[in-house]
């Protein structure tokens, strides 16, 4: 085996474990390696960010698709400390821990905005109204748009050599955190990315995928198919729990908690009430 084999292989025993079945038939490039590559950081140096990052990263957002090329995100980039501190404090009141220390030691927190805010101003200033944003689909839409610049954005920061983690905590703080960084109607924080240099003291691991078979289908949706898989699965999954010192749980109890226990939910409940209030009808 090649040096190159060997690392390739090494990478997909990582993201699929020794336990699991992996694809054989990768096509290798450089980018596929770097994204096989990633995982969440929790642990980042006090350094700032490298001058121009926040930059390269909003160029890598910008150039992911967008639905028509219409636009509809927004980045608030949040590097004061007092600022980021205000709002890390305001997430912690919703989940029972005292600081969520990833978000405190990020040099930048960013906020992913699904916004229709531009749209609908343009629109007004040309005499109408902006009814079409009543529905469900512009707010999924500018909600996607948004997800997919994020993605372009942590694919560039990591080839920068930063380390990120997304946080889906910060719609447990949706109508709070709209008003703490004064967004306009019809926008929305539907996420946010804590970035920084990874401090390799205290260094994550990449966490194990379900084989492909679990999610991948051809032609026709095979329901039942995940069943054969989840033996293997589990035991990457607990494997990676073991080596993470993180409490006992198996990913089948993660999967009907996060459907059953309201505590999953965190501040989301009324999620739909904010979403509306801030313009997005929904109908």
């Amino acid at each position: 085996m090649t040096a190159n084999n060997a690392e390739q292989d090494s990478l997909l025993k990582a993201r699929y474990s020794a336990a699991q079945q992996k694809p054989d038939n990768i096509i290798w490039t450089p980018q596929v390696e770097a994204l096989l590559r990633h995982k969440s950081v929790r642990a980042f140096l006090p350094d700032a960010l490298p001058d121009g990052s926040i930059e390269t990263m909003v160029a890598a957002a910008q150039s992911a698709s967008n639905s028509s090329a219409l636009n509809q995100w927004s980045l608030v980039a949040v590097t004061d400390m007092v600022l980021k501190q205000q709002i890390s404090d305001t997430v912690a009141r919703s989940v029972p821990v005292d600081r969520i220390s990833w978000i405190e030691e990020a040099p930048a927190l960013l906020l992913w905005v699904a916004d229709l805010s531009r749209g609908a101003e343009i629109t007004k200033d040309a005499g109408k109204e902006p009814f079409i944003f009543d529905y469900l689909d512009s707010f999924l839409m500018a909600s996607i748009d948004a997800a997919l610049a994020a993605q372009n954005a942590v694919v560039a920061a990591e080839s920068m050599g930063l380390g990120i983690v997304y946080l889906g905590v910060m719609r447990n703080i949706a109508k709070e955190l709209a008003e703490i960084i004064n967004l306009p109607p019809h926008s929305f924080v539907t996420f946010g990315m804590a970035v920084g240099l990874p401090d390799a003291s205290r260094a994550s691991s990449v966490r194990p995928r379900p084989a492909q078979p679990m999610v991948l289908h051809h032609n026709q949706y095979n329901q039942d198919k995940y069943r054969a898989y989840l033996k293997d699965y589990e035991e990457a999954y607990q494997a990676f729990r073991i080596s993470q010192n993180m409490r006992a749980k198996t990913w089948l109890d993660s999967v009907v908690e996060s459907a059953t226990s309201m505590d999953y939910l965190g501040g989301r409940v009324n999620l739909r009430e904010t979403v509306s209030e801030r313009g997005f009808k929904l109908k």
